[in-house]
């Protein structure tokens, strides 16, 4: 089995919690509480490790994910060290360790400033999030592996008053859109800049 994404979120943040809330199927996760993502190849072997972080702890699941060559899975607790504790369970139980993760790769990053009212439309039609107003700034970012498109719209909100539009957390790449004020936005791109750095892993590329 593959372990592509690995990635701890200490607190999720108001607005990517509620981003879940409208798009999970299974337990919502709420503002504050702690966050795992965790992403394998085969798709199907996700089950598998849903069953290890279920039985061994506290953890509540809010998204599993099977679709045509990854699996993806989030649990979140109001407890760090139970989301914690899930995750090394899940890694004893692979016989892996964290180092095994792929490292993220950031295949497109784009900021664009004073966005066309036009452009702003037809972004609002397809997001689940929040509106982008024209005239604002668009930030968009296609990470590889997906599952770290999450962490990243936590760390952007972290430091930054910025609006979350849309995030795709699994398939063949992650998907971000932002938007908000120029200032705003750029100050949420060098946070993710920042957090991915921090982030080791194998290296790996993108594929189909």
């Amino acid at each position: 089995m593959e372990l592509r994404t690995y990635t701890f979120i200490d607190v999720l943040q108001p607005k990517l919690a509620g981003f879940l809330q409208t798009v999970s199927q299974g337990f919502l996760p709420l503002e504050r509480q702690a966050s795992l993502f965790v992403e394998v190849a085969p798709g199907i072997a996700i089950n598998t490790v849903t069953d290890v972080a279920l039985k061994r702890t506290r953890v509540v699941p809010g998204m599993q994910i099977v679709e045509r060559a990854y699996g993806l899975l989030e649990i979140h607790s109001s407890d760090q060290g139970e989301v914690r504790a899930a995750g090394a369970a899940i890694l004893e139980h692979l016989h892996l360790s964290e180092a095994d993760r792929l490292a993220p790769r950031v295949l497109s990053r784009e900021i664009i400033t004073g966005i066309d009212d036009h452009q702003s439309a037809m972004i609002d039609k397809m997001r689940h999030g929040d509106m982008l107003a024209g005239g604002q700034t668009l930030y968009t970012l296609e990470v590889h592996p997906a599952g770290y498109a999450a962490i990243a719209a936590n760390e952007a909100e972290k430091r930054a008053h910025v609006n979350l539009l849309e995030m795709v957390a699994f398939g063949a790449v992650g998907r971000l859109w932002l938007g908000g004020g120029e200032e705003e936005i750029r100050q949420a791109a060098q946070a993710i800049d920042d957090v991915f750095a921090g982030l080791s892993g194998r290296a790996g590329g993108a594929s189909s």
